[in-house]
């Protein structure tokens, strides 16, 4: 019995839920480390669009990613404080940008769905996957491909 149990558990994913845009996202909690408000954010000279800056947490210097801009979404409202959700690649720290955090969501692993043939080609490229939500998709980022700079926007 405790077996059939265990293998209900270990099936389900816990999300950190996020606001981007008015869509809803999840991020796999197994790779948040952090959720905060950005204080002060100090731009990078020559970055590309999606590098806000970057900022200091806990004497950690992290890059903070302005998600609106890696989705080719609009510009927020200026009156309106991101958060940020931090993560981890390779030993460096990132902060990505957000709308607004939600809650904690435990699913199953089965329900996540592929992507969707009308899915916007930016967030599908992000994307692990959706699940169907009371009339709502929730999108699950790759972190690793949310995290991937190219070379040619190195050298931009």
């Amino acid at each position: 019995m405790t077996t059939v149990n265990q293998a209900n558990e270990s099936a389900l994913i816990e999300y950190v839920t996020a606001t981007i845009g008015g869509q809803l996202f999840g991020l796999p909690i197994s790779r948040v480390q952090d959720v905060f408000k950005p204080e002060r954010l100090t731009r990078v000279p020559l970055a590309s669009n999606d590098i806000a800056g970057v900022l200091n947490l806990r004497g950690r210097i992290v890059t903070a990613i302005d998600m609106r801009a890696r989705l080719k979404l609009p510009k927020g409202e200026a009156d309106r404080r991101p958060m940020a959700v931090g993560v981890e690649l390779r030993g460096e720290s990132y902060g990505l940008l957000i709308d607004s955090i939600g809650e904690v969501m435990k699913l199953p692993d089965e329900g996540r769905e592929v992507n969707p043939a009308n899915l916007d080609r930016c967030t599908a490229e992000l994307s692990a996957g959706v699940y169907r939500l009371d009339g709502q998709l929730m999108v699950v980022l790759d972190v690793d491909r949310v995290l991937e700079i190219a070379p040619d926007k190195l050298a931009a």
